[in-house]
């Protein structure tokens, strides 16, 4: 457990040695593509007479700070909370609250190189909050014995390779519009994908899962009202772990996998998130509770560190390739992060299974529909 605590500060000053080893590069390479953008008053246009706005740029949005804040700590509370979606938040509040997806797209045809510069910077920007908030989930729900390190690590490693690939090959070519149309088509597949799992027939594959989320709710109402408990019915305990094999019980409740199933869905999963700039919680979670039954207790714990690896990958790729970030903005967001991540853990436990997954499909159809409409049609919904 002491190594976990190291494991926050030890990742936060590895990331900003390498943003100041890099730092000439982001510079070099956003100043190359602002000076190749024609200047002016129009849209897709730099105006020098206008205040800096995002990455400094003449012109481009400025944030209000408390709201950054604010929409910050509601990303860390629904991804400690969920185990995902907070990618996705993140991607609403950078591309429609806060307006840099709009002043992206607006260079298009105008300076398609810095469309691109700003595009990968609010991956990378969706990515810092998601790390943050993955880190600190990942030490809170292993001290509340809710994450199966296991399956994480195999998750973890499949991350590793998927992350980085998927940045390798499309940092610096992708335009906002299409960023935006695919970033909603898989969050709406996503979408349907779950709620398919709420009718009878996905709810038959769901015993295993259902079993341990009724165990915890029952022994969490217990200890509260004082009731004694036996330790072998409390909490996650590893029975098996070899290369083919990993047992262990949650709440009295066995669960048994192969660890090779996991580590091939983090490859996919991870290079798709890293491909949309999100954690891959949206994806990872309904992987863990179809594939491997696990109820969302223990989806959300497991899920955070598994996303924890594909973020830092994806960091250090973008990074590489000279992705400029905003770094005040985004040390004012990691603040609000980490006040919504402390608290999601603690407070999860007052809702449901069932309340958490409607809450994720709600959020994943909408979310989905408007970027999908807005990115390939040009429709835009309220909010997105």
């Amino acid at each position: 457990m002491k190594n976990w605590k190291l494991t926050l500060p030890v990742g936060l000053l590895v990331l900003v040695a390498l943003a100041l080893w890099f730092e000439p590069a982001f510079a070099d390479k956003l100043a190359d593509a602002i000076a190749k953008a024609p200047q002016g008053a129009d849209p897709g246009q730099i105006d020098p007479t206008k205040p800096a706005g995002f990455l400094g740029i003449p012109g481009a949005p400025v944030v209000n700070p408390i709201l950054a804040f604010c929409w910050a700590v509601w990303v860390g509370w629904i991804f400690s909370t969920v185990g995902a979606f907070g990618g996705v938040m993140a991607g609403v509040g950078h591309m429609s609250v806060f307006g840099f997806g709009s002043y992206a797209g607006g260079f298009k045809k105008t300076a398609p190189e810095l469309g691109k510069v700003v595009t990968d910077s609010i991956k990378a920007s969706n990515q810092f909050l998601v790390g943050l908030s993955a880190a600190i989930s990942s030490f809170n729900y292993l001290k509340m014995k809710r994450l199966v390190l296991p399956l994480a690590i195999s998750l973890g490693l499949g991350s590793l390779l998927g992350a980085w690939g998927a940045q390798e090959l499309s940092a610096g070519k992708l335009d906002f519009k299409s960023y935006q149309g695919y970033f909603g088509l898989f969050v709406l597949l996503l979408g349907a994908w779950l709620f398919y799992e709420t009718t009878p027939a996905g709810q038959s594959k769901k015993q295993t899962a259902k079993k341990a989320a009724k165990a915890f709710e029952e022994a969490a109402k217990k200890i509260k009202s004082g009731e004694s408990v036996e330790a072998k019915n409390i909490g996650l305990h590893i029975t098996e772990f070899t290369i083919s094999t990993c047992a262990f019980t949650f709440y009295g409740v066995p669960f048994k996998f192969n660890p090779l199933i996991p580590f091939l869905g983090g490859v996919v999963i991870s290079a798709v998130a890293a491909f949309l700039g999100v954690g891959g919680g949206f994806l990872l979670v309904p992987f863990l509770t179809s594939v491997t039954q696990l109820p969302m207790y223990l989806a959300a714990g497991t899920s955070a560190l598994a996303v924890l690896v594909g973020m830092v990958t994806s960091i250090i790729t973008l990074l590489m390739k000279g992705t400029p970030i905003e770094w005040h903005f985004i040390g004012l967001e990691m603040l609000g992060v980490a006040v919504g991540s402390f608290v999601g853990p603690m407070t999860s436990k007052y809702f449901s299974d069932v309340w958490l997954k409607r809450l994720f499909i709600v959020l994943a159809l909408y979310v989905g529909v408007g970027y999908l409409l807005a990115g390939f049609f040009g429709y835009k919904l309220p909010g997105v």
